[in-house]
Formats: C-alpha cells, sequence, structure tokens
C-alpha cells in the first residue's frame, strides 16, 4: 500500500511506530549533513527527517516543490516543537523513500498567504485546490451538504434527480440553450431550476422533495453569482405558509449547529416586504445594526406608521424641496467626524454605482448644539427637529440624501450599510436570519406597460387576493395610475430568508389551480396559445389531483460563502468562471469542429 497514515493524524502518542506516509513536498529545508521536509496531504503536515545516509541519497536526487513523495520511518518526538500543529510535536525519521513523481516549478507558492493572483490562480486552479485556504473552503462546503442532507433525511423528504435537458422557456435570465442533433433545428434549455419538475413531484405524490441540484441561468455575473450555481432544492405539499417557515428555519439552525457549532436559539424575526423597503431601503436588510432610514418627505404612498415631517424641508434649499424624497439616517457616535471625513462620505455617494449628487449632514453635538452642512436654509430648531425625526440623539451624526425616490431609497441603504462596516456594525461571526414576507406578486414594467412577476409565474396570490386576481381584468388602462389597478395590491404568498443582508433563500405557496394559473399567465401577456405551448404540460398536470404545494430553494454556493466569511462564492465552488464566464484552466467555452456543425444542421453566422 502507498501509505499506512495520512499527514495529519500522527500525534505524541504515536512516538515508536513505524508508518509510511504519502503526499507532496511543501518545503526543504537543509541543514548540513541532514535535512528536513515538510509533506503535505488533505489532511495536513508532518515533517520528515533524513538522516545523513538517505541525506546523500537527495543529493543525487534533489527534492523540489510540490514533488510526490513516498516515506516510511519511525515516529519520534521533535526537540523543537512546533505547537501550530496537530502533528507539531512529532517527526518521521526516515528509513526508505521514493519519489513517486517531479513537478515543475510551481507558478505561485502553495500556501495560505500565496502570491498568485487571481488570473494565475484560476489558470492553475488544480494546484490552488491544494492550498489550506481553499481547501477549508470546500470542506465547509461539503459540511453544509452534508448536514442539509441529514437533517432533510430525518423529516422524510426524498432526493429525487430531474432532468437537466429541459425546455425553453424565458421568463428573467436567459437560457442556456442546447442543439439537439436528432431533433434538427430544436434545442434544450439548461434549467434555471427545476421549478416545474417539483411541481409535478408534488402532483405524483411525492409529498416532500429535495435535490442539491445545479442550475444555470446565463446572466451577467458579479462576486455572487456564476452561470452554473448549486441550490438546496425543497417542495412539500398540503402545507402552509407556516409549515414552510418551521421547516426550514430548522434547517438553517441545523446548518448553524452542525458546520459552525452556533446554537441559534432565538425566533427569527419577520419583516413585511413593505416595512423592509422603507425602514432598510432593500427587502434583504442587515438587521445585525440598526441605523434605520427615515423618510424626511414622503410621495403619495406614504408607509402608515412614519410621521411625515415634510414642512420642515419646505424651505429656500431647492434640493429638498424640489426633490422626489429625502431619506435620512442617524449614524450614532460620529458628530466629531471633520471636514475632511464628512467631505469623502459625500464623494463616496457620488460614485457611478451609487449614482447621488451630494450629500447633507447635521451634527448632534454632545453640548445639544447642532451643525450643518446648510446652516443658511435652516435655523437650529428646525435642524433638532429633523434630526429627532431620523432618530438622532446627542453625539449623533445625520447623512441626508435627496433626489428620485428609488434611486435616494437605494443610495441611502447603501450609504447605510457602508457607516456599519466602517464602525464594525457588520461582524463576520455574527449570525442574524430574518423572513421577509408579503412581497407584491406584481411589477410594472414601464417600458411595456404590463405586469411581470416579482417571483415567478408560479406563485400564488396571498388566500385573501385570490378573488381579486381572478375577477379583475390585468390589462393596464392608464399606465401613468397603474398604482391604481387592483392588481398593484395583490400580495404574493411568499417569502425569503435574510442572512446578513444577503437573500439565502426564497419561495412561495405554489399555485395549484389551472384557472388561477392561467390568470396569472394572462397577466404577464401569455394568451392561451402561448400558455399551452409553454407550459401545457403544467396545466394538464393541475386536472389530475393537484395537491396544494409549496416550497423553496436555497443559494447553496452563497450560503457557504456567508458562513466561510467571504463575499464570493467564487472561494467554494472547486472549479468556478471568472466574471467573463470563462474557465481559464480548461479554455472553455471554445470553438467546435466543422464536422459537429454538420451534425448539428447549424450554420455559425458571426457578425
Amino acid at each position: 500500500m502507498f501509505r499506512t497514515k495520512t499527514c495529519g493524524e500522527l500525534n505524541i502518542n504515536n512516538v515508536g511506530e513505524t508508518v509510511t506516509l504519502a503526499g507532496w513536498v511543501q518545503t526543504v529545508r537543509k541543514f548540513g549533513a541532514i535535512t528536513f521536509v515538510d509533506l503535505r496531504d488533505r489532511y495536513g503536515i508532518t515533517q520528515l527527517l533524513f538522516g545523513e545516509e538517505l541525506n546523500k541519497d537527495l543529493e543525487a536526487n534533489p527534492l523540489g516543490r510540490e514533488f510526490v513523495l513516498q516515506a516510511t520511518g519511525k515516529v519520534t518526538e521533535r526537540s523543537n516543537k512546533n505547537k501550530n500543529i496537530p502533528t507539531g510535536e512529532i517527526e518521521i525519521t526516515l528509513s526508505s523513500f521514493k519519489i513517486l513523481n517531479k513537478s515543475e516549478v510551481p507558478p505561485f507558492k502553495i500556501e495560505d498567504d500565496t502570491d498568485g493572483g487571481d488570473d494565475l490562480r484560476m489558470k492553475y486552479r488544480f494546484l490552488d485546490l491544494r492550498r489550506n485556504a481553499v481547501k477549508r473552503n470546500l470542506e465547509l462546503r461539503y459540511a453544509v451538504g452534508r448536514s442539509t442532507r441529514n437533517y432533510l433525511h430525518e423529516n422524510n423528504f426524498m432526493d429525487i434527480e430531474t432532468p437537466f435537458l429541459i425546455k425553453s422557456t424565458p421568463e428573467g435570465a436567459r437560457d442556456f440553450v442546447v442543439p439537439s442533433r436528432m431533433n434538427p433545428g430544436e434545442f434544450y434549455a439548461l434549467p434555471q431550476s427545476p421549478q416545474t419538475f417539483k411541481q409535478l413531484l408534488m402532483v405524483s405524490g411525492y409529498d416532500r422533495y429535495y435535490q442539491i441540484v445545479k442550475c444555470f441561468r446565463d446572466e451577467d455575473l458579479r462576486a455572487d453569482r456564476q452561470p452554473e450555481f448549486t441550490q438546496i432544492d425543497c417542495e412539500m405539499c398540503f402545507v402552509e405558509q407556516e409549515d414552510i417557515l418551521s421547516m426550514f428555519e430548522g434547517l438553517v439552525k441545523r446548518i448553524f449547529k452542525d458546520v459552525k457549532g452556533i446554537d441559534y436559539n432565538e425566533s427569527v424575526e419577520r419583516m413585511s416586504w413593505e416595512e423592509a423597503m422603507w425602514q432598510f431601503g432593500n427587502d434583504k436588510p442587515d438587521i445585525r445594526f440598526g441605523m434605520q432610514l427615515c423618510n424626511l418627505k414622503f410621495p403619495a404612498h406614504t408607509f402608515p406608521t412614519k410621521a411625515n415631517i415634510a414642512h420642515l424641508i419646505t424651505s429656500d434649499f431647492a434640493v429638498f424641496s424640489e426633490a422626489e424624497t429625502v431619506i435620512g439616517i442617524a449614524v450614532p457616535g460620529c458628530s466629531e467626524y471633520t471636514r475632511k471625513q464628512t467631505d469623502e462620505l459625500t464623494e463616496w455617494v457620488k460614485r457611478p454605482q451609487i449614482g447621488m449628487k451630494g450629500m447633507v449632514f447635521i451634527k448632534c453635538n454632545a453640548d445639544g448644539t447642532y451643525k450643518s452642512s446648510v446652516d443658511k436654509f435652516y435655523n437650529e430648531q428646525q435642524l433638532k427637529a429633523i434630526a429627532d425625526a431620523a432618530g438622532a440623539k446627542a453625539g449623533d451624526l445625520v447623512l441626508i440624501l435627496a433626489g428620485a425616490e428609488e434611486r435616494t431609497r437605494k443610495a441611502t441603504s447603501e450609504l447605510r450599510l457602508e457607516m456599519g462596516k466602517r464602525l464594525g456594525m457588520r461582524k463576520e461571526n455574527e449570525f442574524k436570519l430574518l423572513w421577509v414576507l408579503d412581497f407584491p406578486l406584481f411589477e410594472y414594467a414601464e417600458e411595456d406597460n404590463r405586469w411581470v412577476a416579482r417571483h415567478h409565474p408560479f406563485t400564488s396570490p396571498k388566500p385573501s387576493d385570490i378573488d381579486t386576481m381572478i375577477h379583475n381584468n390585468p390589462a393596464i388602462e392608464n399606465a401613468a395610475e397603474y398604482l391604481k389597478h387592483p392588481y398593484a395590491n395583490i400580495k404574493a404568498n411568499a417569502y425569503d430568508m435574510v442572512l446578513n443582508g444577503n437573500e439565502i433563500g426564497g419561495g412561495s405557496i405554489r399555485i395549484f389551480q389551472r384557472e388561477l394559473q392561467e390568470k396569472m399567465f394572462e397577466a404577464l401577456g401569455m394568451d392561451a396559445e402561448e400558455q399551452q405551448h409553454k407550459f401545457g404540460f403544467l396545466l394538464g398536470a393541475f386536472e389530475y389531483g393537484a395537491p396544494p404545494h409549496g416550497g423553496i430553494a436555497f443559494g447553496f454556493d452563497r450560503l457557504c460563502s456567508i458562513l466561510g466569511g467571504s463575499e464570493s462564492i467564487r472561494d467554494f465552488i472547486a472549479f468556478p468562471k471568472n466574471n467573463s464566464g470563462r474557465d481559464v484552466m480548461i479554455d472553455a467555452p471554445s470553438t467546435i469542429d466543422a464536422k459537429q456543425f454538420d451534425e448539428l444542421q447549424i450554420k455559425l453566422d458571426l457578425k
């Protein structure tokens, strides 16, 4: 056999044993007539001692970094112990060794603190995967998957595979398409999710289904996106929303316990979509800290729990008086910010990705006075009233943005997160879960003058809104007054789970009646012919005893990255794509030869 022990399991209790190890050479250190070698495998590092006789052999056959080595010897106690590694009290005094394979000098150091840039490491990803930092990420990913499977198995879920070659029904991101050689001119699509298949499994009576499954979306990439990604995909029948929330709170708490050793015993907070948007500026708020948004000048559809103080900003200061909305946040303990610091924040909100023209601040000084960048427009009493409305206390700094409602709300949300980060309120090892509920079922697409689904077209309305949906025409007569349409107030029977300001899972109670599903498709602009072409199989299935059902899908890669303290899901994928969607290691995507085009009866026409 190649090895009797791994490089990570030996300790002081093994002294005197004769063992054989196999692994990769991490370092070689020569000291006169002896040589020390650190041998590494997946499990750890063990120091090898080459005595005088074997050292002579090394002179004839020198070792290099990443050589594959087999080594046999006796476990001995080290005189110079290394308390930083589990094997640091022992070494192997070798009696023999064998070079199993040599290695070229690697293009970067195989160490946590590597000298390889991102592009270089992705080109040589098979080497990058040897680094402990990457290995720990994949071990965490495996642990999350193992915990998930154990929990779902214990709760009677059944792992059922669904197809990867399906029908293209683009309703969101673009599909990846696959030509069919046996059906010329026709194409499969890779699934963006197993949505319709898991609903069909519910119709088939498999009342608790799950998969840890690959999904595919042809969309622009960023840190938390890949063209192929993994979901924890789950569905249950004969359930209501509360059943789903309870079951999958349990799943995430189990993962916390198994993977991070965290007992998350507190109840998971809940918040409506409307509350999230008004109080935090986005639908996936980070609730590890406060600093909630205060709308100082409201549009017509005012959030009812806030007091309107619009009279405070009706002054000669046109930036406020002419803006659609004015939003402020109270930053705790920052009233002593210098002019340099407030100027830097102003430049931060002017960046293209934030998109604001400027920022106003009010300092709530400890002595009870107020100082502002707009002192000449507001007296101290007015500044105090604005600061009070924002929830500011003595010593706080109020930051205010003004402009178009959607952009200003989003920018203030980003400013809040940035200040939370700067003040150490977004702690890496602090985890806070949240359910966001009661989303609008529809969004209005102004450019197309039609409704689009906020989640997906299989999401059911809240039971109280079903009659409104069935008995109203989805057509919008006057685009300027779409908010008055009955569909604008329909709530989805949907839910998102948020962790530390990241959506990690989302789902809904599904439509299971043909009439309601057809009405949903009609609202999205599909006529009867298109409905039948794209989803006839599902509509037909609903006529054969479809049960009430609902489910959820978790972003597996994203959950792993949050638990691992990384902003990028690429760190937790063995072979990720870069930001251009390329695998630079295998050089994919790539061209295919003319014979393959001929077999597929496809002609390439690049313009």
